[in-house]
């Protein structure tokens, strides 16, 4: 085919709309088609006028091998003077064709155009140049155009550190490379390790980098959590990457409400049963707090999770403020007790 970027970009929508059994293209309708991605790729001066459209649809038509199988570009009369662009057989069927021999239909490349606009909503963070430049590829390779509209938001904390590392921890634990890290406990305290990355995951609009620590023996199965915005240093590390040979990421997180996942040999399953006032409770049904979530009595509000006890699990329940209540495990009712009652006096000594 004829070389050039706006050619080829040109001939890529032109065959999408070929073969788009969901709309009919008028040459009215390509026209408009071409010029929007040729504007959102290259700017205004990149519009084609009719004389260009009309020798694109003859040079693809010479293209489409047509005796070979069985395939035409047709202009179909339809509503009196109109006509429409398909790509069709000899007794004049809508075929799926493509003069790039792309696997994805039309339905396919629309599903395709809608992943893309999501993964906009990520590439304008620091850490996603890379992103970015996948989307450009991926657009120009099968004339998939992003909507200028914004209509999709992501629960996305820009102003949080550490996320122009993210990129780059990614890289890391998919290629298997030690890393040297500091870091920053919640306490202020100064730490270093060398692990061996495994697994990265989003939490409440943070993210968390689990692994296993080279310096820490013999603990086999024991797993770092660091949270990414108390990483100050970063770097390739010469020792050797241990292989994850224990951990299931897929099943490591059904226990635990949030990241922490505690040692399992150190602590037990608990039963934790949760009373709701009647507002909340059809909010905590139609989005369970856990996977385990079981409704016990509508009348009475309760529900039961079968969970490890998590200081997430208690901020999640802390959120609901007064319309709950915790009734089990004893012990758990008591520590919520406690520090209700550790809340009521700061708000009693300011009065």
């Amino acid at each position: 085919m004829r070389e050039g970027k706006n050619a080829a970009l040109r001939y890529q929508v032109l065959d999408r709309c070929f073969s788009d059994f969901k709309r009919m293209y008028t040459f009215d309708d390509l026209l408009e088609a071409v010029n929007e991605h040729l504007c959102y790729m290259n700017g205004d001066d990149a519009k084609i006028n009719v004389r260009q459209l009309r020798d694109d649809i003859s040079y693809i038509r010479k293209y489409v091998p047509s005796e070979e199988k069985g395939v035409y570009l047709d202009a179909v009369p339809f509503d009196g003077k109109k006509c429409y662009y398909r790509y069709r057989d000899a007794e004049g069927n809508d075929v799926k064709f493509s003069i790039y021999n792309n696997e994805l239909s039309a339905d396919e490349l629309k599903g395709l155009q809608t992943t893309i606009q999501m993964l906009e909503r990520y590439s304008t963070l620091p850490s996603n140049g890379w992103l970015q430049e996948v989307i450009s590829k991926l657009e120009l390779r099968f004339g998939t155009l992003p909507k200028t509209e914004n209509l999709v938001a992501f629960d996305n904390n820009e102003q949080l550190q550490g996320l122009e590392r993210l990129s780059d921890i990614i890289g890391h634990t998919i290629n298997h490379q030690t890393l040297e890290i500091d870091y920053v406990s919640a306490k202020g305290n100064k730490l270093h390790y060398t692990l061996s990355p495994y697994y990265v995951k989003q939490y409440n609009s943070r993210w968390f980098l689990f692994g296993r620590d080279n310096m820490v023996e013999p603990a086999p199965k024991m797993i770092v959590n660091l949270a990414l915005d108390r990483i100050t240093g970063l770097k390739p590390s010469d020792k050797a990457f241990i292989k994850n040979t224990d951990i299931d990421f897929d099943k490591y997180f059904d226990d635990v409400v949030g990241v922490s996942v505690p040692v399992k040999e150190r602590l037990k399953l608990s039963t934790v049963i949760l009373k709701f006032s009647p507002e909340r409770l059809h909010y905590v049904l139609s989005k369970p707090i856990h996977k385990t979530q079981q409704l016990l009595s509508e009348e009475e509000g309760t529900v039961s999770l079968r969970v490890y006890i998590t200081k997430e699990l208690e901020q999640q329940i802390f959120s609901f403020g007064p319309d709950v209540e915790v009734l089990a495990p004893a012990k758990f009712r008591t520590a919520f007790k406690e520090k209700i009652e550790k809340c009521l006096k700061k708000y009693l000594s300011v009065q």
